[in-house]
């Protein structure tokens, strides 16, 4: 854990509105919402005094660039094989909050995880829990690439952690495995090109620029965290709920593809993946059997060719025209 103040990031104003100018967020329409909360933690919520930043390791007990080689399994964001972590965290986060209310009953303290106009990596690295790396994602001396952020604004004024400098070096990793090219200079992220956002945040068909560099990734991707040297110290993960489901590690896209709605709820109640529903990631999926080069499942793809869902039947005749000789 850090602390921090709501004044310790007077940049990110002007970095958002620049990346939004840019166009950069893509479909992303809630980055440009409510500017002034994102970009100025004071504006969220000018009582606030003190912002408790904490991480939470998730590190995989094993190579999520693994099945990066395996053409008909997919690979599914390490953050994703098990439990949704916005839940977990903020359930910690809460209770953490109640012991500091119990400390100082005349305050009051906000929780956030994730989902309200915080931009937690900015305040995490003034906090001191690690510095923003070329990749645009949080990297800590003690913590690697894997860990969930929350925060806990207070109105209590609480002593403050040094910021993170940044220690990066001359190390290029994350810019050079990037499949779509989606940096466009270090420390720079255009999401409209990122594999996380094409086959999460993006509705509707994915260009077909991007489908062929998509490879086996159907659920996010972690191959600019996974190359990070700093991981070489990421901290072991302790919670039981983010250890991988033996099912998602590389589940078999022939499976995945002919899941029905209610099949695709059961599979991932609870989890991450259920957010984007069926029909995105059976696109997803299919785009992933294009990509395969294996002919035995051009079956599977071509049996949804006339699927209900318009994006699914595009994906699956890509793939099929992909497939055939």
């Amino acid at each position: 854990m850090g602390v921090c103040r709501t004044s310790d990031v007077p940049q990110i104003a002007e970095r958002l509105k620049t990346y939004v100018e840019k166009g950069r967020h893509g479909q992303m329409g809630w980055m440009a919402e409510r500017m002034n909360w994102r970009g100025s933690p004071q504006d969220l919520w000018p009582e606030a005094k003190s912002v408790i930043m904490l991480a939470e390791p998730y590190t995989p007990d094993h190579d999520p660039m693994d099945v990066i080689g395996m053409p008909d399994r997919g690979a599914i964001s390490v953050y994703a094989q098990n439990r949704d972590y916005h839940d977990i965290v903020k359930k910690r986060l809460k209770r953490v909050g109640r012991w500091l209310l119990e400390q100082a009953p005349n305050e009051q303290i906000k929780v956030f995880v994730d989902t309200a106009p915080v931009m937690e990596k900015p305040l995490a690295q003034a906090a001191g829990l690690g510095w923003q790396g070329k990749h645009t994602n949080l990297v800590g001396r003690d913590l690697g690439s894997w860990f969930f952020l929350g925060s806990i604004f207070t109105t209590i004024e609480l002593p403050t952690d040094a910021a993170e400098p940044e220690n990066c070096g001359s190390c290029t990793a994350c810019l050079d495995v990037c499949p779509t090219d989606a940096f466009p200079a270090p420390y720079q992220l255009d999401a409209r090109r990122c594999i996380s956002y094409l086959t999460i945040e993006h509705d509707g068909p994915v260009d077909e620029e991007f489908r062929p560099l998509l490879g086996n990734r159907i659920y996010g991707c972690d191959d600019c965290l996974a190359v990070c040297p700093w991981n070489k110290f990421a901290a072991e993960a302790r919670e039981m709920r983010y250890v991988a489901r033996a099912d998602l590690v590389a589940p078999k896209l022939a499976e995945l593809a002919v899941l029905d709605d209610a099949q695709f709820r059961e599979m991932f109640s609870g989890s991450p993946v259920k957010r984007i529903k069926r029909g995105r990631f059976v696109r997803n999926v299919l785009y992933a059997i294009g990509n395969s080069g294996d002919a035995a499942l051009r079956e599977v793809a071509l049996g949804l060719v006339e699927d209900e869902d318009a994006v699914v039947a595009d994906a699956a005749r890509w793939a099929v025209a992909r497939l055939t000789p």
